[in-house]
Order: structure tokens, then sequence, then C-alpha cells
């Protein structure tokens, strides 16, 4: 969101369909920051790719739902019928969760590995029954009729995007990371004051309404400085003792196949150096 208040020169900003693809980009070193979801973080961690968090862009209040055909009233509903994923840990995650919660299983319902924005056009022609997904494409999908059977409410601070950096990055380009972060919270700030003109401005590299963008920080919370080093900084830092639970759920639902240090790819030390 921080497009209009840092110098391009400086940091460049560039957007990808699916987060399948920045994840394909962030190991292909085509980039050297992403913001990805915490569960997505933890497979580069196990990967040797060095992943580093230095801010928290927000937690899902909401945000990330499973939707079903007209008339489905429950996850229930769902049993038997073809569900659209993207091949990423943060659909597999929800997917999982929503199933768990539910008294449900995997083999309960027939998974279709879809990016994000193939989703919508495969749910009108009626190739898929539901999909885990979450804006613009929730709307999308509820605008065809979809009715939203899980949310990211009954699984409170589970899912958590990060804004992270190559290991390397932090030493070699540390104005740039001073830059990407005052800029963040530049934005984050005009964005409370002037909540319309800035969904407006925003609204445009995505490629939404200023309604659709205002629409989907409705289900998110994002941090701002202060809370971020909380969840950062110090002894125990929140996300090290929340991300630890997210890490065993996915530990025990084989969407991980081993731990990782999370206190190691906690990167505070850029967030530290902006005033108060």
């Amino acid at each position: 969101m921080a497009w209009d208040f840092f110098d391009p020169k400086v940091v460049q900003l560039v957007e990808y369909p699916s987060a399948s693809e920045v994840l394909r980009a962030f190991r292909n070193q085509a980039i050297d920051g992403m913001v990805i979801s915490m569960d997505e973080l933890f497979g580069l961690a196990i990967d040797g790719l060095q992943p580093r968090v230095i801010c928290v862009a927000d937690v899902s209040d909401g945000a990330d739902v499973v939707v079903g055909r007209p008339g489905m009233q429950s996850m229930a509903d769902l049993k038997g019928k073809r569900v659209a994923v993207e091949s990423v840990a943060l659909g597999a995650f929800v997917l999982s969760r929503a199933l768990t919660l539910s008294n449900m299983e995997t083999g309960d319902i027939q998974i279709i590995h879809l990016e994000s924005n193939e989703q919508p056009s495969a749910f009108n022609r009626g190739e898929v029954d539901g999909a885990v997904t979450f804006e613009p494409y929730r709307s999308q999908l509820t605008t065809a009729g979809a009715t939203i059977l899980f949310d990211s409410t009954r699984i409170p601070g589970e899912i958590v995007d990060v804004i992270a950096v190559r290991e390397s990055v932090l030493d070699e380009q540390r104005a740039a990371m001073r830059t990407l972060l005052v800029g963040w919270f530049k934005a984050i700030e005009y964005l409370e004051k002037e909540p319309k003109d800035a969904a407006r401005r925003m609204s445009q590299r995505q490629q939404i309404s200023a309604e659709q963008f205002l629409r989907a920080l409705k289900g998110l919370h994002i941090p701002t400085r202060e809370e971020n080093l909380a969840m950062l900084d110090g002894d125990s830092p929140s996300l090290a003792t929340s991300g630890a639970h997210l890490m065993n759920l996915m530990i025990d639902s084989n969407l991980l196949q081993q731990a990782v240090n999370i206190k190691d790819v906690l990167e505070p030390s850029p967030l530290k150096t902006l005033s108060p």
C-alpha cells in the first residue's frame, strides 16, 4: 500500500496474480521480498531460502473463506463435491482447519487445484462446487451466488500475512528496507485519515474497485508499528507463540514435514530503526 510514499528507484513493487507465482519468484530470486502468509514462509525456511520477517502486514479476521454453491449452508454440504484450492500452503491450511472444525476429513471432498484468479470462472462454468478464497475473488464468487460456509473468524490469529525479505537483503539494502517500512506505515496512516481516497489510489494496482478494496479490509487487522514490535521483538515475541501453534497444526495435518525455529525467521531490527 506504500507506493505513493517512496521513491520507486529505491523500492520497486511488483504484482503477481497468485501466491504460487510470488513463491516461485522468490525461489528463483526474481524478487528480494514479498508479502506472504506465515504458513507459506515456513516452507521457504525449511528449504534453506532464508526468508526474514521484517513486518506483520495483517492478521486475517474473516478475510479468508470457504464458499459453496447457492443453497449450501455448512461445510457438510460440500461432502462429495469439488472444491477449488490454490496449490500453496495457505489454501491447504484454511481448508484443513475448516474440515477439522466441521468434523470432516480431506477424503470427504474432491480437491481441485486451481490458482485463485482461475476459481471464479471455474465456479461459473460449473467445474467446481466450492472454493477456498479471499478478496477480490471472494466478491466475484459471492456475486455469482456463492455462499460463505467458513471464514477465518473461527481461527483467530492463525492466518498472518508478513512482509519478508531474503536474509542477504538485510545487510546489502538497509536503506531500501527503511524506505519500504516508512512508506508502509505512512500509507496505513493515510488510509485511516482518508479511506476513500486511499482506497481509490490503492485499488488501482490490484485492478479492483475502491469499494472492493475497502470491503477486503474489513476482514483484516493491520498492526501498528508498536503492535509489530510486540509481535516480532523481545524475549517472547507474540508471533513466535502464535507461529508455533500454527506450525504444530500444520505438522499434525501433514502440511509441514518438519519444525522451524520461528525466532530465527523474525527480524525486528529494520522496524526498530523507525521513529516511534
